[in-house]
């Protein structure tokens, strides 16, 4: 039988003490840093949200400017380049510029995002832990250019309304910066909703902040129930998963969560075949099973993180099928305002010749299989 076992930094008081010394000022950061001009720059010009706990602070290598966790979370002069942005960007991809496209004539609340019928991304805050450099809702949590009212009871009235909707994913901002009772709240009234199937809940923050996952918190999300609570965590490089981690995610595993984990490819990050492997292998170590990686999407200010379209199916091919275990390939999508389109490695059926297919294994070796009709 497990029984939970609380470490000191899971005691009531720890994750709220991260949040109040987060590292949001040049002052703090330079405990953790020697901070290079462009990142003095950045933070002294650009007029946007930034910062981390200390706890992710204290995985920056403090004299590497290139180091992964570094690049994530700092803010760089280079977010004012936008040869591929589109502004307005979270207008567009969560169809906000209209009324619903299933043909609905109300207008939906800011809460809810809906690209697919029976499922929808319900934001419940709008504030992290920490700011990752490279988010798609940046003009509504960074930038704050985009002014978006997230009422949580507007947006559950309008789910019990929809009795299409059978899944509902909790988003942010991250959803665990909501106090213990909030949560609850949440969780309770959305598992009162006769139609509703599961929850799903995306947040960094058993990440960026793991003395969050307290027994209280275990208590809220594990109760048994008939509505299932899944988690995808954001992990994009190894360096991030810790011994805390694997403490966290076991915790999770045991009150009956599922950990999922969603990653960006981000060039210069991850997007080499070994630091790529290395993740989704780490990722499987620690119980995280990999789940989606995505080109990192059209918001603007985020120009040097994208890499090429085609990268991550380069990745899977080169680095994970074939090449390491089976259950640590993701699935490499792009997020667009229709939904996600996969864009997986092509390389099984390179020819029919009418009477057989031509194949090609991760090797580069060909084969034959006979062809069968309908």
């Amino acid at each position: 039988m497990y029984k939970f076992r609380k470490e000191p930094w899971q005691e009531d008081g720890q994750w709220q003490e991260q949040i109040r010394d987060q590292v949001d000022t040049i002052e703090k950061l330079r405990q953790y840093i020697n901070i290079t001009p462009d990142e003095e720059d950045a933070i002294n010009t650009l007029k946007m949200r930034w910062g981390t706990t200390p706890y992710y602070a204290s995985l920056m290598d403090r004299d590497d400017p290139c180091c992964p966790v570094r690049k994530m979370i700092i803010p760089s002069m280079k977010e004012t380049e936008n040869t591929y942005g589109i502004p307005n960007y979270l207008v567009i991809k969560e169809n906000r510029e209209k009324t619903d496209r299933f043909g609905e004539d109300e207008k939906r609340p800011d809460s809810v995002a809906r690209q697919y019928i029976d499922r929808v991304a319900f934001t419940i805050t709008d504030v992290c832990p920490s700011y990752c450099r490279y988010c798609f809702r940046r003009e509504a949590v960074i930038d704050k250019d985009l002014r978006l009212r997230f009422d949580v009871d507007e947006g559950l009235e309008w789910i019990r309304k929809h009795e299409e909707i059978r899944d509902v994913l909790l988003t942010g901002g991250d959803p665990f910066m909501l106090s213990d009772e909030n949560i609850r709240y949440l969780i309770e009234s959305l598992r009162s909703i006769p139609h509703l199937e599961m929850i799903r809940i995306h947040t960094k923050m058993p990440i960026t902040c793991p003395h969050r996952i307290t027994e209280s918190l275990l208590d809220i999300l594990g109760q048994e129930h008939d509505i299932p609570i899944w988690i995808n965590v954001h992990i994009c490089h190894p360096k991030e998963i810790t011994d805390k981690i694997r403490k966290v995610i076991w915790d999770l595993l045991h009150t009956g969560i599922n950990v999922g984990n969603q990653g960006v490819v981000l060039k210069g990050i991850n997007d080499d075949v070994e630091t790529f492997q290395k993740l989704h292998q780490k990722l499987l170590s620690v119980r995280i099973r990999p789940y989606y990686m995505f080109h990192c999407q059209l918001a603007p200010g985020v120009d040097h993180f994208r890499a090429p379209v085609e990268k991550g199916a380069e990745l899977i091919r080169d680095g994970i099928r074939g090449h390491t275990t089976g259950l640590a390939q993701p699935m490499y999508a792009v997020s667009t305002k229709v939904g996600k389109i996969p864009l997986m490695p092509d390389y099984y059926i390179k020819g029919n010749g009418g009477e057989r297919y031509k194949l090609e294994s991760y090797k580069g070796e060909t084969l034959y299989i006979p062809y069968i009709p309908e």
